[in-house]
């Protein structure tokens, strides 16, 4: 499947997600990321699959489910399909739906990257880092990209985009969430000028175990330091698009592999497959495991697991 959901998104609502590329292929690895260290380190651009397949089930979800955004967001870094920029024409042609690319912002520095994210209503860029040192601690980048390079890029790509450029800023304790280091990081983005600036935490289990939220202490600076943002530190609410799978079993191994569930976001699968203790036998057969995180616990399919 290319697509996911609608899942419930803190920032867009009823979100179909998209993954035009592979499992965990990406230009970054990023010691916070929900999907675990990536395995394709790359920052070469490919069409990985048939983008007719793609653009065929996009449609086919969106006729079928209420849906407030298609989000390009992949299981990795979307705008290393090199038919993102077709997949987002199609979309505007086809359909009356809201566009949104979640991106790293690692490529912006391309000009063909950039044209092909100009449709998009919404881009979501991430920018966890003001200076080239913590910008490698926290992102790990592959190798070809450095931090002067990604920052120009995305000041380039608001000269030219004239949608809404919402920046992210991923906060991890002990790392990117001094006073020194959100100075940094202001100074940066105000040259980006985004349109708004989200705070976010890590709430499911990182890539790295040592990796924590900040203490509330270390939000309220990042509020004071940069400026008018928003926050967003709580689980998000909401049910999953389920029309695509035909059992609790499907969909819980499946959503998870891409949206690490809590456990009342499973007992709410079963619920709505009437299909009650589904969890709890896919734990017993270990296809499932428990993960605490932030004194939560979180169901990861064992296969997702062994890949991190």
């Amino acid at each position: 499947m290319y697509t996911y959901g609608p899942v419930p998104s803190r920032r867009l609502g009823r979100s179909l997600g998209v993954s035009p590329i592979p499992p965990k292929t990406c230009s970054y690895s990023c010691v916070y990321c929900q999907l675990g260290r990536t395995n394709r380190l790359t920052s070469e651009r490919k069409s990985f699959f048939p983008k007719e397949d793609i653009f065929s089930e996009i449609r086919n979800q969106t006729a079928s489910s209420e849906v407030d955004f298609i989000t390009f967001v992949g299981d990795g870094e979307p705008t290393l399909s090199a038919d993102l920029g077709w997949l987002i024409k199609m979309c505007k042609k086809h359909t009356s739906k809201s566009i949104a690319v979640i991106t790293n912002g690692s490529l912006l520095h391309r000009p063909d990257v950039r044209s092909d994210l100009l449709e998009a209503d919404i881009v979501l860029p991430t920018f966890d880092a003001g200076n080239a040192e913590i910008f490698k601690r926290i992102n790990r980048p592959h190798g070809e990209i450095n931090f002067d390079v990604m920052l120009q890029g995305q000041i380039d790509f608001r000269s030219e985009f004239k949608g809404q450029i919402w920046l992210e800023v991923m906060l991890v304790h002990g790392l990117n969430d001094t006073e020194e280091a959100l100075n940094d990081t202001k100074k940066a983005v105000e040259q980006i000028n985004p349109d708004r600036i989200y705070i976010t935490t890590p709430i499911r289990p990182p890539a790295e175990s040592w990796v924590k939220p900040p203490q509330p202490e270390g939000i309220i600076r990042a509020q004071e330091i940069l400026g008018k943002t928003f926050t967003v530190t709580d689980n998000e609410a909401g049910g999953f698009g389920l029309g695509s799978f035909t059992n609790a079993r499907e969909a819980i191994l499946e959503i998870g592999s891409r949206h690490p569930l809590r456990q009342e976001q499973a007992l709410e699968i079963e619920n709505v497959f009437s299909e009650l203790g589904t969890s709890q036998k896919l734990l017993k057969e270990q296809e499932l495991v428990i993960i605490p995180y932030n004194k939560t616990k979180y169901l990861l399919p064992t296969h997702f697991i062994r890949s991190r």
